[in-house]
């Protein structure tokens, strides 16, 4: 079984919004949790350390995914059908949460 950073149906491209961003290689259905975003840790910034999946993920007042706090981490989950090649696009709260 071999390690894979990113979900099935995820990568990683240049983004409109900033730098690099999270995309859909495939569509991806509302409701479809992809994993862990942000592990809690008091000693990493902000509290949070990220994992591959969490570190291009981009900010949008008309989001189409979430975060949810589950316990000691943070999950990704779409809130619309994402299309192949959209960008995943989360309203930021971490750093308020």
């Amino acid at each position: 079984n071999m390690y894979k950073p990113l979900p099935e149906g995820l990568t990683i491209k240049d983004s409109p919004v900033h730098g690099l961003g999270l995309h859909a290689s495939k569509e991806l259905v509302k409701g479809i949790d992809l994993g862990i975003t942000h592990v809690y840790d008091e000693n990493y910034e902000n509290n949070y350390i990220r994992t591959p999946l969490g570190g291009f993920i981009n900010h949008s007042d008309n989001p189409n995914a979430q975060l949810m706090v589950v316990g000691k981490t943070m999950r990704l989950s779409t809130i619309k059908t994402i299309k192949k090649n959209e960008e995943l696009l989360v309203q930021y709260r971490l750093y308020s949460v």
